[in-house]
């Protein structure tokens, strides 16, 4: 008997020959093992290697369907332990195939960590990350987003003859220079159909739910109004007595630009849904602002329609939810449901839609030929509370922390992988994984090569689903917040530990709270973070509340892991390109010869084309 290669088209390094095979399983019915390593190593070597490639390789090219949910808690789940909110399809998911226990997404806000996923990269690497407080893209007529030179798995799939759709939430950006040259929109990032909404799901898309620019306004506008104010006064004063001669015309012209940016930006914010919330098909605008009447019904059943097109080929769907991002919805078969109120009535219904693709899939025999995935964009939104008092974000579980900070809260995020004879039933993997992983898994099974040209932070999942693998190949996984390096996390070979380093955390406000309430979301620098010297060290395996940050006379190793971190920390920075980031100021302000627009700015970009 004799190991042969087969390739780089084989889904692992190696396979064995027909003889090995049926000789090695004969093996493995015949023989037991008193020592249980000596028994998963034989496992390993001889019963699973071979049957785990045959099966992949009798799947030519799997479909691919992957659920990303917005907002969502790692604690809303009934297969996370969640015994109040009713998610059977989930759970049902879950039961078919692998539970990833320590799945985490590479940023805790929406644009990066969707950046990421796709990309397979740090969200730092590609400009994605912000060096100021806004680390999302607000608007619609602004010209940051995802750059042409990146290579999402969506791209390269399509090279391999898929058809890939792209069904709800971008929010990766929309044009660079005109309003019509799509350079981020998803056409030109590898997708062959897009329905959804280009940028995000807010409150102020649905009047009576508020405004997220409420608390910028409250925390901004009043002093620069003083300011505004007390220079006029004092330019005014300086005049009348005779120390400070200031001609009439130029004072005018600052009155008058000043008057017309105010005017321009009473213009946008009372606007905004009009202008930022529409949905589009492919290129065209087909409803703006958006109805949020049946929407999740509407993706789904634009879902279920693109799979049955494409039953005998090859193809990519991702079904990217705006729910449970702030403002709720929920169709009238949903609404008042559920024990958690609209929260819990939009996850119910985002469940629902779940099954019913599961559903599809069943129905049109693809099921075992489908890799199937499930997640979150990051933790859930814990500051989310309506004007009423009712609690409008998720539930985070055990973990600390939600949405925007790098606590577990944050970026420990649901991770659920179904292929019915490819992937164990009902397995759990308690190794750190990544949203970032995703990206080499499926161009593998898929048949593409990765890129050679770049750095892949992501890892094959596959080996470790299937039990080829027994530790993941994280060995370090750097959190960021926006571009800032937040915390690191090790996990050494051979040790059950799983280390996590902070070097600077956020303030929560009111203090003693679960969250930034004041400011609605935690930022990453200046006077919002506190920096630790020396950094913050807790072990994950026996605190993975975070509770208890280890000491030098707690933990004899303290010293030991820090350096370990840094060392790794020099090696990341040193792998680091300076690139254009997306997040400059002029990428990201409202410029309005960008503006996509159904009808015209005199209609107000009003339009309804959705039959």
């Amino acid at each position: 008997m004799q190991l042969l290669s087969v390739g780089k088209n084989s889904a692992t390094a190696w396979s064995v020959s027909m003889d090995l095979v049926k000789h090695s399983k004969g093996i493995c019915d015949t023989f037991t093992f008193s020592n249980r390593r000596m028994m998963t190593l034989f496992h390993l070597m001889f019963c699973l290697w071979p049957t785990s490639n045959a099966k992949i390789e009798n799947v030519s090219k799997p479909n691919i369907v992957l659920f990303m949910v917005d907002d969502l808690g790692i604690g809303d789940l009934g297969c996370y332990g969640n015994t109040s909110l009713r998610t059977p399809n989930i759970d049902k998911l879950a039961k078919r195939g692998a539970t990833l226990t320590q799945h985490i997404a590479a940023s805790p806000l929406c644009t990066p960590s969707r950046a990421a996923f796709l990309t397979g990269r740090y969200p730092v690497r590609s400009g994605m990350a912000s060096l100021y407080r806004i680390g999302v893209f607000l608007f619609s007529a602004s010209s940051g987003g995802l750059p042409t030179e990146e290579i999402t798995f969506a791209k390269l799939m399509q090279q391999e003859g898929y058809s890939a759709a792209l069904i709800g939430k971008w929010h990766l950006g929309i044009n660079c220079n005109r309003s019509d040259d799509f350079c981020h929109h998803p056409l030109n990032h590898g997708f062959d159909y897009f329905y959804g909404i280009p940028v995000n799901n807010v409150r102020d898309c649905k009047p009576g739910h508020g405004s997220v620019f409420a608390s910028g306004i409250k925390m901004y506008v009043p002093t620069a109004l003083q300011i505004i104010g007390v220079a006029s006064l004092s330019l005014a004063v300086l005049h009348y007595v005779g120390l400070l001669r200031v001609p009439h015309r130029p004072l005018g012209c600052c009155f008058l630009m000043t008057a017309m940016l105010l005017g321009l930006l009473l213009f946008f914010f009372y606007n905004f849904r009009n202008l930022n919330c529409f949905l589009m098909r492919n290129l065209s605008i087909i409803q703006q602002p958006w109805s949020y009447e049946n929407l999740t019904q509407r993706f789904t059943e634009e879902a279920t329609q693109f799979i049955k097109r494409n039953v005998n080929a090859p193809f990519l769907l991702l079904l990217s939810y705006p729910q449970v991002h702030t403002a709720l919805y929920a169709s009238e078969a949903f609404q008042g449901k559920s024990k958690h109120g609209l929260y819990g009535d939009a996850v119910e219904e985002m469940d629902w839609s779940v099954g019913q693709i599961l559903h599809s899939l069943d129905k049109w025999s693809l099921s075992e030929r489908t890799l199937v995935y499930f997640t979150s964009d990051q933790g859930a939104h814990v500051e989310e509370i309506s004007s009423s008092g009712e609690v409008h974000g998720g539930f985070n579980g055990i973990y600390k922390g939600g949405k925007s900070t790098n606590w577990e809260g944050g970026i420990r995020v649901p991770g659920l992988l179904s292929w019915p004879g490819v992937i164990e039933p009902d397995i759990h993997i308690d190794e750190p994984t990544s949203n970032m992983d995703i990206f080499p898994t499926i161009v593998k099974v898929a048949g593409a090569p990765l890129p050679k040209d770049r750095i892949i932070d992501g890892h094959d999942l596959m080996p470790l689903l299937q039990g080829i693998t027994l530790q993941s190949k994280h060995e370090f996984l750097f959190h960021y917040c926006n571009a800032y390096l937040n915390a690191v996390r090790w996990h050494p070979r051979n040790s059950k530990s799983i280390w996590k380093v902070f070097f600077f955390t956020p303030n929560f406000s009111p203090e003693g709270s679960s969250g930034c309430y004041d400011s609605h979301v935690c930022f990453c620098h200046g006077n919002f973070i506190t920096h630790h010297d020396p950094p913050l060290l807790f072990d994950l395996s026996t605190d993975p509340e975070e509770k208890n940050p280890l000491t030098p006379a707690t933990e004899t190793r303290f010293y030991e892991v820090l350096r370990a971190v840094q060392e790794a920390v020099n090696n990341h920075t040193e792998s680091l390109l300076a690139v254009p980031s997306q997040f400059a100021l002029g990428n990201i302000l409202w410029k309005p010869w960008l503006q996509p627009c159904c009808s015209s700015f005199l209609q107000f970009c009003f339009c309804n084309h959705e039959s």
